[in-house]
């Protein structure tokens, strides 16, 4: 039976989903700008969305085509403490060491000496990041490659201050080099808004957005006929309207409705049931951390916008201000701060509505913020 088979959706945080949709353009717009050569704009590219939009998926994606088809070297990582050493020891690692370098030369024994001295691998390319990358690009370069590092969860440090000046260095060097980071939109504009890294403000900038539902519902469908499934139509709009676009979403719903499912056809009541417990591992994997991120005057705002007969909708500014007992343009500071977290989006003149599937649901079930009231919640913040 079709039930026994391996799960192919990958809900799992970084995991490549089996089926790649809606982001065909970004990637071929970043392999132009290697073909273009150093200098094209797409060489430094920043992925920015909130969470389960599928940023590191796209790092992993452009690597994996860029190594495909041009045989470039990637090394990807994250932007965790002491990553400059790291990238730095993994191009050592990458360089050709077969040929160990003559440090020192004694004479043979019947001169007085004792043979020829050679360095261990280990010291054949000390230096940092900028030392350890250009050595590796002399080798790529002679074999007509480049390099390209990932580097996700970008925030503002000091490490990455020293990244962005040593890039500048080898881009004005002409190098065969791109850089592709990956970041939440609050954490990218204060990079960008960042004196130490001003160079990366000429980065091109690609914010994901969900994919039309089409696309999600063309993915699910693919993923299930690729390991012998079916599902009826009714069923397939369901499920991808369930989705709401969210890449992360689209792997949720689909793992959980192939988990739902007895044989080889999916019903319509498998994707219910499905639907329902993606719907609640979202909360748990994605909400919660988002939330947990924000403040109380932010989390205030999210209840108010929960709340009413527009709760669910585009909401107004005004009536959230009215909710928290503020005027319009104190409740504006913080819609300011959510739009820039991804938390919401600009809904029209005047108006937000939710970034992502299910949030005004996942706060209302959990009482807006632990049973809070917005008013509350402000009065804390204050």
């Amino acid at each position: 039976m079709g039930a026994l088979a391996a799960n192919p959706f990958k809900p799992t945080a970084g995991a490549n989903p089996p089926l790649l949709v809606g982001r065909d353009e970004v990637i071929e717009e970043f392999i132009e700008s290697i073909d273009d050569g150093p200098g094209a704009p797409g060489r430094l590219t920043i992925f920015s969305g909130p969470r389960g939009i599928g940023k590191t998926v796209m790092l992993n994606a452009v690597g994996n085509e860029l190594q495909a088809s041009h045989q470039w070297l990637v090394i990807n990582e994250t932007a965790t403490p002491g990553f400059l050493d790291r990238i730095a020891e993994a191009a050592r690692d990458l360089l050709d060491t077969g040929h160990r370098s003559v440090t020192g030369v004694t004479l043979p024994g019947y001169l007085g000496g004792g043979g020829i001295t050679l360095a261990p691998p280990e010291q054949q390319h000390p230096g940092g990041f900028r030392k350890a990358v250009g050595l590796l690009l002399d080798q790529c370069e002679a074999r007509q490659t480049g390099l390209l590092v990932t580097l996700d969860e970008v925030q503002v440090n000091p490490e990455l201050a020293q990244l962005a000046a040593d890039t500048q260095h080898l881009i004005r060097d002409d190098r065969q080099i791109a850089m592709v980071f990956a970041g939440i939109p609050s954490s990218v504009n204060d990079l960008l808004n960042d004196q130490l890294t001003t160079f990366l403000r000429r980065a091109n900038r690609v914010d994901l957005g969900d994919i039309p539902i089409a696309d999600a519902a063309a993915a699910i469908q693919a993923t299930l006929q690729e390991n012998g499934r079916t599902i009826s139509q009714a069923a397939l709009e369901a499920a991808a309207r369930a989705t709401g676009g969210y890449p992360f979403m689209i792997q949720l719903v689909g793992y959980h409705i192939w988990r739902q499912s007895t044989a080889d056809h999916i019903t319509i009541h498998a994707v219910t049931a499905g639907i329902e417990k993606a719907r609640k591992r979202l909360g748990t994997l994605v909400l919660e951390a988002a939330l947990r991120e924000l403040s109380c005057g932010d989390r205030a705002f999210l209840a108010a916008m929960a709340q009413g007969p527009s709760a669910g909708m585009d909401v107004k500014t005004s009536d959230v201000a009215t909710r928290i007992g503020k005027d319009v343009k104190y409740a504006s500071v913080y819609r300011d701060r959510l739009i820039a977290a991804g938390i919401i989006t600009a809904a029209g003149f005047g108006q937000v509505r939710f970034a992502i599937p299910y949030l005004r649901e996942y706060l209302v079930e959990n009482a807006a913020a632990n049973g809070r009231p917005a008013r509350e919640l402000i009065q804390a913040e204050a």
